[in-house]
């Protein structure tokens, strides 16, 4: 009967097994977070929240006295498994790896600005040119100012739509901001990128760049924290 039973392998003992096994697990956490959800584990920890994705990740892994793991072999074995995915898997791994957006650092000031920005904008009416039910070339295009004589809308006939008013703006403090919050920056290439501020800013690539300096800006974002409001899925 012993003779039947196959040798079983050396292993480590349990102790060891769970370490390693936790190791792996709290890298793997902390790679799918967002670096705004990692400078709040810092900020708990007390610890220093500045600098890039990867140092925020290596002075997580020091506090809790694990040696962070070089992240230059984990993106190429990366790059490897997304050139092998198939079609098939295509959807399942996208959802899998969905990761919440970026959201900036604002104070109650900013946040009510905001809220009261998003309110008065549900009671904004539609501003239609002049005869834009008539002439479907008009529905299309922007807001237009009448000025004929006898313009219906000019003389504020109710059923001719409303006029662009000083009354229609929104609060000031949160004019020019992206609904998350982000002061968007126009971003041509990577230099544009050092000066931004990752916690009250965001980038806005134009709409010229090609489709290689755009996966150079997008990839030197991501090291500083940047996020990208146009980011295209096929870049």
């Amino acid at each position: 009967m012993h003779d039947r039973q196959e040798q079983r392998p050396p292993c480590l003992p349990r102790r060891h097994l769970s370490t390693e096994q936790g190791v792996i697990e709290m890298a793997e956490e902390y790679e799918s977070m967002t670096v705004a959800q990692l400078k709040e584990l810092l900020k708990e920890q007390d610890l220093p929240v500045s600098g890039k994705k990867s140092d925020l990740i290596a002075r997580l892994t020091e506090a809790a006295g694990v040696a962070p793991e070089p992240s230059e072999p984990e993106a190429e074995a990366s790059a490897d498994t997304e050139d092998s995915w198939d079609d098939e898997d295509w959807d399942d791994e996208e959802e899998a790896v969905y990761m919440v957006k970026q959201k900036p650092v604002l104070d109650e000031a900013t946040k009510a600005a905001l809220a009261l920005r998003a309110a008065q904008k549900k009671k904004t009416p539609s501003f239609r040119r002049t005869e834009w039910f008539r002439y479907k070339r008009l529905s299309r295009s922007g807001w237009r100012a009448p000025h004929g004589m006898d313009n219906k809308q000019r003389r504020n006939y109710k059923y001719r739509g409303s006029l662009v008013r000083i009354g229609h703006g929104k609060v000031a403090a949160a004019r020019f901001l992206h609904p998350s919050g982000f002061k968007e920056v126009m971003v041509q290439n990577m230099n544009d990128l050092e000066s931004m501020d990752p916690e009250t800013q965001a980038a806005r690539v134009g709409a010229t760049v090609g489709g290689r300096k755009r996966e150079h800006i997008y990839s030197r974002a991501d090291e500083l924290g940047i996020r990208v409001l146009n980011r295209r899925r096929d870049v």
